[in-house]
């Protein structure tokens, strides 16, 4: 039987942990790398059996996670976050995809949920991510957020779904969006773009329109609003900052 491991990165993480782990302890091997976390996030992992690695920088999500895929040696790798739960329908099926391989990369339908409630809508409900790949037939890209999985072949469906508690409360989605803008607006800076005020705005409505309507946020009642909300006021910030990085940048320029 080919062997599998579960990558994990997290900070923090403890909330759902707990029932990430358990519904993976099946897996060959579970390696934790943790960027600083002050909660039980370690103790959680320490008592599922995990391997813990700690790193003191942060490069963003995608380096971090191509430095967790590459702490396993099994066959197949697992790539988890700390509040996505497997349920049991697609441990079966991963079981029976490594057990006999017509692909090198898989993908896994995701439900998530927003402050309590599963999401059918809103741009979330056909939510397929690629997860489960042959080790070194796939990589994290390097973007600081939003990062994807590249990989040389079409990811193939797994039956089940790959639960996700993507937002506990309303405290976690100010969070989110504020960490969210941030590293989007570094990351866009970094690649040369450039904001205006008139631009957020513009992008931060489409972004509320294109969820609550074209997506059929409305839908999913008062949550699919907050989540139309939501992607509008991270989409809005992220412009704002992307501007202010910019003025920053020209007026050190003219200093010289």
């Amino acid at each position: 039987m080919p062997s599998l491991g579960v990558a994990i990165i997290t900070k923090n993480a403890a909330a759902h942990l707990h029932e990430c782990l358990t519904a993976v302890a099946w897996a060959d091997k579970i390696v934790i790398l943790d960027s600083g976390s002050t909660d039980h996030t370690l103790q959680v992992a320490a008592e599922h059996g995990a391997e813990i690695h700690q790193r003191a920088d942060w490069p963003g999500f995608g380096i971090q996670k191509n430095r967790a895929i590459a702490l396993l040696d099994t066959d197949w790798i697992l790539a988890l976050d700390a509040d996505e739960i497997v349920t049991e329908e697609l441990k079966v099926a991963i079981q029976s995809a490594i057990a006999n391989p017509k692909h090198d990369t898989y993908q896994i339908r995701r439900l998530s949920s927003f402050c309590g409630q599963w999401i059918k809508y809103s741009g979330w409900g056909k939510d397929w991510v690629a997860r489960l790949f042959r080790r070194d037939c796939a990589r994290y890209s390097d973007d600081l957020v939003h990062e994807r999985l590249i990989h040389a072949t079409l990811a193939q469906p797994l039956a089940g779904l790959l639960l996700h508690y993507s937002y506990d409360d309303y405290e976690t989605v100010l969070n989110k969006i504020n960490q969210y803008s941030s590293a989007g607006a570094a990351q866009r800076f970094a690649k040369g773009q450039r904001a205006s005020l008139t631009l957020a705005l513009l992008r931060g409505g489409w972004a509320f329109w294109r969820t609550y309507l074209l997506k059929r946020g409305f839908l999913d009642g008062k949550a699919g609003f907050l989540i139309a909300l939501m992607n509008a006021e991270t989409t809005f910030y992220r412009f704002i900052k992307l501007q202010y990085l910019t003025e920053v940048s020209q007026s050190k320029q003219q200093q010289y």
